[in-house]
């Protein structure tokens, strides 16, 4: 069987719950707005790493607004088209990548302090000036050992407050594998939720052969696939519930470390002409890195 795509997500506001889709935009900054707001507090960006509560302040698209809602709080519309921001773009820092962002309305801002109770703020990436480059280190890398696909990617990529890549992608039969360990010792399986990808793969693949995989083909979209992706406490927290348990991270600890870290997905970059969208369903042509 082939490969193909099963599922497209993305996560407007970084680390809050996803939206699933049955296609979307895809360019060299991933799938369209993922991962475009940012909550932030005193200066710190915020995570589900230190508050899983996040995962239930769940996302809705329409054609003119990003709509939030989370347990106990009213409904919050965030206009797309930029007229809630206040005032300049300002540096705001996700890691070690310092980027352009701007302000979102008081509304926001106090939206999320009164969910989260603290102090907050809700930031956008200024599309307009972000200039942001994936890991030089791995990019380059990859680009050197496949000299014979470099010139469709660049060495910078705009992208938004993703943790360092502009997509994230997986394996279906990663996740199978996984969860026929969890069942072997009494646990529950996981969905792919967990693990919070942009493109999830399926048909075609044994469980983690992304590990050798160089790049994906989808149509005229090409997915540089750079890093292992390394994971830290957020697939241990239940997406559904915002409960933090011990698994799958006891699992994927003893049978993923690789010399990276514990390891599930991929991260990738892209190449992709003006006006290209990403289907479930569209067939993936897999090249090997061997």
């Amino acid at each position: 069987m082939s490969s193909r795509i099963r599922s497209l997500h993305i996560y407007p506001v970084k680390s809050c719950a996803g939206i699933d889709l049955s296609a979307s935009p895809i360019d060299e900054a991933g799938l369209a707005y993922d991962r475009r707001w940012l909550v932030v507090s005193g200066g710190q960006f915020l995570t589900q790493r230190q508050l899983p509560a996040m995962a239930l302040v769940r996302t809705v698209l329409d054609d003119a607004h990003l709509r939030l809602s989370a347990p106990g709080m009213p409904d919050l519309a965030i206009a797309l088209d930029g007229s809630g921001l206040r005032g300049e773009a300002q540096a705001v820092t996700v890691w070690r990548d310092t980027m352009p962002a701007r302000r979102e309305g008081e509304a926001a801002a106090a939206w999320f302090s009164r969910y989260l109770q603290q102090p907050c703020e809700l930031f956008r990436i200024d599309v307009a000036s972000a200039r942001r480059s994936a890991s030089a280190e791995w990019v380059g890398g990859w680009l050197q050992r496949h000299p014979q696909d470099a010139p469709h990617y660049r060495e910078r990529n705009l992208f938004g407050f993703a943790d360092g890549f502009p997509l994230l992608i997986a394996n279906q039969a990663s996740l199978d594998e996984l969860n026929a360990r969890l069942a072997a010792k009494g646990a529950a399986p996981v969905p792919m939720d967990r693990f919070r990808p942009n493109i999830v793969i399926e048909g075609g693949l044994q469980a983690y052969e992304e590990d050798h995989i160089a790049s994906l083909a989808a149509g005229a979209v090409r997915m540089a696939l750079v890093k292992p992706c390394t994971r830290c406490a957020i697939p241990d927290v239940d997406q559904a519930t915002g409960q933090r348990r011990d698994e799958p991270g006891l699992t994927l600890a003893a049978t993923r470390m690789l010399a990276p870290g514990v390891v599930f997905g991929q991260n990738a970059i892209v190449a992709a002409p003006a006006g290209a969208v990403l289907r479930v369903g569209d067939a993936v042509e897999v090249e090997f890195d061997f």
